[in-house]
């Protein structure tokens, strides 16, 4: 019997199918969501081209209907198109997903309506519990009998792919050569449809919609990920490399050299355009950004917010500061024009805007976005992350010139470096980033922080 407690996580209910994550138990979190969300009009349901994906899907809203209310199903989705329908709608959704997990995983991420977020204080431990409550038989047989809602269908891929084209303008660039990796997954159905009467000459790269993932996972931030587009780039003599995610609501970027572009710089050149349109306005940027983003936040006139790394911490914040805009070292992009919801197409239009409306290579466009050495993201696997941590911050905490802080793990910071270090939720694992003004610099520091997490170098 698959387990509610392996499945929930902070953002979203993620398992292996059918092991942990079945028809079963997804009707009965469809049954609960309605009782979470104090039984909505309707629901909006997507879903992704994982194997298990569609009977997934028909559970939850079996569940749905089951307690009266109505299911808008929207078939095959990216999840920004989720996202979009229930903007557009004014209606909760639930976008069947794993991501860039492999195959055999399936996933459910849920939002409010307006495609407002939920997390663990916002709906998913409420959900849990109640998921929990109905296995074990606490509830149900006093429950009032409603009659079933209904199941609408309703293809939205025009509208998404038309407001997207609404929200930058890409009529007036030059002509681009732009490769797209869509590793099999969403990306495959949206950007087609997305780029349409753009001028852009697309050159695609894995668009059949396979759960298998015949090709490579479709995680662009392992870098093994990126080598057949970094070689589709050379071959064809691309203007950029685009490479999204499962779900394609994560963009990432090659240049016309071939060579990864960080999330930090994109965030940084986004943030650039949406404070030329609204000048003054707030941006937030997780604390694993580039020290550079906040640096040009300033620089053009705009108000960088520093935020925990997450969807649901972001959004929040985008809220309740009214940002314009917000970028993660992940490849998640936010916009306030889009309900406060990331996507990886809008963020690929912005990019390719600013790239068409000017002569410069992409390389030579991101120069002064791109200042400081980084080491990626790093993972250790460590049996205490705890002990483990307390180790680190012991052997930087009384450094002359270093500050310390624990807003999202731990975060040490000097007028020449900084990194973070990062529990994972899910797995007992350490994620580090690092930065400095130089390489030589970055890399003693990554080397010594490794050292001290990995056991090999004493505190």
């Amino acid at each position: 019997m698959s387990d509610p407690e392996k499945i929930f996580k902070a953002y979203d209910i993620r398992g292996v199918v059918p092991d942990d994550l079945d028809a079963d138990l997804v009707r009965a979190i469809g049954e609960a969501y309605v009782e979470v969300l104090d039984r909505p009009a309707a629901v909006v349901v997507g879903r992704d081209m994982r194997v298990a994906s569609p009977k997934l899907a028909e559970a939850f809203a079996a569940g749905v209907t089951s307690r009266g209310c109505d299911v808008v199903d929207i078939g095959l989705a990216s999840t920004d198109e989720l996202y979009f329908a229930s903007g557009h709608l004014d209606l909760p959704g639930a976008m069947f997903t794993a991501s860039h997990n492999p195959p055999d995983y399936g996933g459910i991420k849920l939002c409010r309506a307006g495609a407002a977020p939920v997390g663990q204080e916002t709906g998913l431990a409420r959900l849990r519990s109640l998921v929990e409550q109905g296995r074990q038989g606490h509830q149900g047989a006093d429950r009032d009998v409603v009659p079933a809602g209904k199941v609408e269908r309703r293809d939205l891929l025009s509208a998404y792919a038309g407001h997207l084209r609404g929200l930058v303008d890409l009529s007036g660039i030059r002509r681009l050569t732009v490769a797209v990796d869509a590793g099999n997954g969403m990306a495959g159905l949206t950007v087609p449809a997305v780029f349409e009467g753009l001028p852009i000459d697309l050159v695609p790269m894995y668009f059949e919609l396979d759960g298998t993932f015949p090709n490579h996972e479709a995680n662009p931030i392992e870098p093994a990920n990126l080598v057949d587009l970094q070689a589709k780039v050379r071959e064809v003599g691309a203007d950029i490399g685009l490479a999204f995610d499962g779900d394609a609501d994560r963009c990432w970027v090659i240049d016309e050299n071939a060579r990864s572009v960080s999330p930090s710089a994109i965030t940084a050149l986004i943030a650039v355009r949406e404070l030329a349109r609204e000048p003054g306005a707030a941006v937030i940027h997780n604390l694993i950004t580039s020290r550079a983003v906040p640096q040009i936040i300033h620089e053009h006139g705009g108000r960088p917010v520093r935020e925990r790394v997450g969807h649901s911490f972001i959004k929040a914040t985008m809220a309740r500061t009214g940002a314009v805009f917000g970028g993660e070292h992940s490849a998640h992009f936010y916009f306030r024009d889009f309900w406060r919801a990331d996507s990886g197409l809008l963020a690929a239009l912005h990019t390719l805007a600013a790239l068409g409306e000017q002569d410069q290579p992409l390389s030579k466009l991101l120069e002064e976005y791109d200042r400081y050495a980084a080491s990626g993201e790093i993972n250790s696997r460590v049996d205490d992350q705890a002990a483990t941590m307390a180790r680190v911050k012991a052997a930087y905490a009384d450094r002359v010139g270093v500050t310390v802080d624990e807003l999202d793990g731990l975060t040490v910071e000097h007028a020449d470096w900084w990194f973070n270090l990062r529990p994972s939720n899910t797995e007992p694992v350490l994620r580090l980033n690092a930065e400095a003004a130089d390489q030589a610099t970055m890399e003693r520091l990554r080397d010594e922080v490794l050292g001290l997490v990995r056991g090999t170098v004493n505190a």
